[in-house]
């Protein structure tokens, strides 16, 4: 009886993690599509990810685009894009970037998700730090 119970909670722990696992790597997918939006300047795909509240901001994707281009140019242009640590409360996401823009410099860009009601993710915001500054 006890190995039952202690087999039950094992996969009820692997679940969760295999669960959380797979929201993170959703969340980084959209990340990724969003970044590659930029790269193409394709700024219909890249408005696409952003998250309902976003687009009450800037309603139409090319005023999302110049934001973008004039406020987060090392998430526009870079060199390096890669994928930090990842946090997750319920239906967010907090996941961090590390960033080398065009001129070299070092970036940190923590992106915020929301989980939306058909269960994909978008993306509610995103904070740019220069690397080696604290908040």
């Amino acid at each position: 009886m006890r190995i039952t119970a202690l087999l039950v909670a094992i996969t009820l722990v692997f679940s969760f993690t295999a669960a959380h696992a797979g929201d993170v790597g959703a969340a980084q997918s959209v990340i990724r599509a969003q970044e590659q939006a930029f790269v193409r300047d394709d700024a219909a795909a890249a408005y696409f990810h952003a998250a309902p509240a976003v687009k009450e901001i800037f309603p139409a994707p090319d005023i999302f685009m110049s934001m973008v281009r004039n406020g987060y140019a090392p998430v526009y242009r870079h060199k390096s894009f890669e994928f930090g640590e990842s946090k997750s409360d319920g239906t967010w996401i907090a996941q961090r970037v590390h960033i080398v823009d065009a001129n070299g410099e070092a970036w940190v860009a923590l992106y915020t998700l929301e989980q939306q009601g058909d269960g994909s993710y978008k993306i509610t915001g995103c904070s740019l730090l220069k690397a080696g500054q604290s908040v």
